[in-house]
């Protein structure tokens, strides 16, 4: 079946989390090492506008499956053509193809919200994340090693990047 993907609403903010939050355990994913909360990611949530940073969700039977943001890089604005791009599938729909949906309807639609840059923070030992942005010709622009430590392992940190205006 071909995803489709709206911008999300606060309604879908519970759904958003329980995804992000699904993937703190695997290590492989985020940096956080404990499940977030709803109420904490309000603000997080407000800074994702439909006309220059949104944050897509897809369903599939009315459930969501996957989201998609585009996030502000470093906060000054002459970084403003830059953004990070961040994707969250559920476990159930993971393997399926709702990564590279994304990452197509992103690049592509990159250049209407002014973007010319986009990038990927993912660590080192996340290899199905780093496939998936490497089949879309990001390039590796960093490699920051061992700057994160989970459950007492260094982790690496890449930095993909990708020019589309």
């Amino acid at each position: 079946m071909p995803y489709t993907h709206r911008i999300a609403t606060m309604d879908d903010l519970p759904a958003i989390v329980a995804i992000y939050n699904n993937t703190v355990a695997s290590r492989e994913v985020t940096a956080d090492t404990e499940p977030v909360t709803v109420e904490s990611r309000h603000a997080w949530f407000a800074e994702h506008t439909a006309d220059k940073r949104p944050l897509w969700v897809a369903e599939e039977q009315g459930r969501i499956i996957g989201w998609l943001s585009y996030s502000n890089f470093y906060g000054r604005p002459a970084y403003a053509g830059t953004a990070e791009l961040s994707i969250y599938i559920h476990e159930d729909a993971r393997g399926k193809g709702l990564g590279r949906y994304f990452l197509t309807h992103a690049i592509d639609f990159a250049p209407r919200i002014k973007v010319h840059t986009l990038l990927g923070f993912i660590f080192g030992h996340n290899l199905p994340s780093l496939k998936l942005f490497d089949a879309f010709g990001f390039e590796r622009w960093a490699h920051l090693p061992r700057v994160a430590t989970l459950d007492g392992v260094e982790r690496d940190l890449i930095i993909l990047g990708k020019r589309v205006g």
